[in-house]
C-alpha cells in the first residue's frame, strides 16, 4: 500500500472505530507498518486539517470527529455535473455563493475515479444564465458520448421537419434560452455544428474514438452565433 492509500485508510480505520480510540501500534499492525510510520501519518493528516485527536495516557489513542468529516461520496459523475450546472443556471438566487460552497465540499468529498470524471464532464458545458429547461431524450447518451470520447449516430430533425441521419464527433454541451445545443464535429458537413437537444430524434454509441478538440475553440469557429451570446 502507498502513503497515499494509507493516509485515506487511516481517516476510514478511524471512521469506523469512532467514537473510540485507536492506539498507535494498533494502526500501525493493522497497516504492516511501524508505529513511527502511523505516528507521521496522523501528524500529516492533522495538519492538513483532517480533525483527529488524540487522548494521551494509558488507555489513550487517536480519534476522528466524524461530525466534521464525510466519507468518499458516491456520487456519479452525472450527478455532480447535474449539480454544478443547477447551480450555475442560478447565480442571481439567494445563498449562491454558499451553494458554490457546498458543492466545493461535495467535490472534496468524491472519490477521484467519479470527480476526475466529473471535472473532464462539466468542462465540457456552457450555460447561460437564463437557460432553458434540457431535453431528456438523449441526453443520457450524449453524456456517455462525452465521457468516453467516442462518435454518436444522430437522426436529426431541422427546423423543417426534415429528417437527417449522421455520425457526430461530440465535443460539449451548451444552454442557451432557446434551448439546449450539443456542440460536435459533423462529419456530414465536416465541419462544426451545433444541434439542439429537442431535435434529436435518436442517439445511438458507437464503437469510434474521437480525437480531443476544444470546446470554445468549436464554438469559435461555427458559421452561425447561437442565440444567446453571453455563455459561462
Amino acid at each position: 500500500m502507498n502513503r497515499t492509500d494509507r493516509l485515506y485508510a487511516l481517516v476510514e480505520e478511524l471512521r469506523a472505530r469512532a467514537p473510540r480510540t485507536m492506539r498507535a501500534a494498533e494502526l500501525a499492525a493493522r497497516f504492516e507498518v511501524s508505529t513511527r510510520t502511523v505516528e507521521r501519518d496522523l501528524l500529516a493528516l492533522q495538519e492538513a486539517g483532517v480533525p483527529i485527536w488524540a487522548q494521551p495516557g494509558p488507555g489513550g489513542g487517536y480519534g476522528l470527529n466524524v461530525d466534521a468529516t464525510l466519507p468518499p461520496l458516491n456520487l456519479t459523475p452525472a450527478e455532480a455535473v447535474a449539480l454544478a450546472t443547477a447551480l450555475a443556471t442560478a447565480r442571481a438566487m439567494p445563498f449562491a455563493a454558499a451553494g458554490r460552497s457546498a458543492m466545493t465540499k461535495l467535490a472534496g468529498a468524491m472519490a477521484a475515479a467519479p470527480k476526475d470524471a466529473a471535472a473532464r464532464l462539466v468542462r465540457q458545458i456552457r450555460v447561460a444564465q437564463d437557460a432553458s429547461d434540457p431535453a431528456e431524450g438523449a441526453s443520457d447518451v450524449i453524456q456517455q458520448a462525452l465521457l468516453a470520447s467516442v462518435a454518436l449516430q444522430l437522426t436529426y430533425r431541422d427546423g423543417h421537419d426534415h429528417e437527417t441521419e449522421r455520425v457526430v464527433e461530440p465535443v460539449g454541451l451548451v444552454g442557451a434560452r432557446n434551448g439546449w445545443y450539443l456542440a460536435a464535429w459533423c462529419r456530414l458537413r465536416e465541419a462544426p455544428r451545433t444541434f439542439r437537444l429537442d431535435r434529436i430524434a435518436r442517439a445511438t454509441l458507437t464503437d469510434e474514438p474521437v480525437p480531443p478538440r476544444s470546446l470554445d475553440a468549436l464554438l469559435a469557429d461555427l458559421p452561425y452565433e447561437l442565440a444567446e451570446p453571453s455563455l459561462m
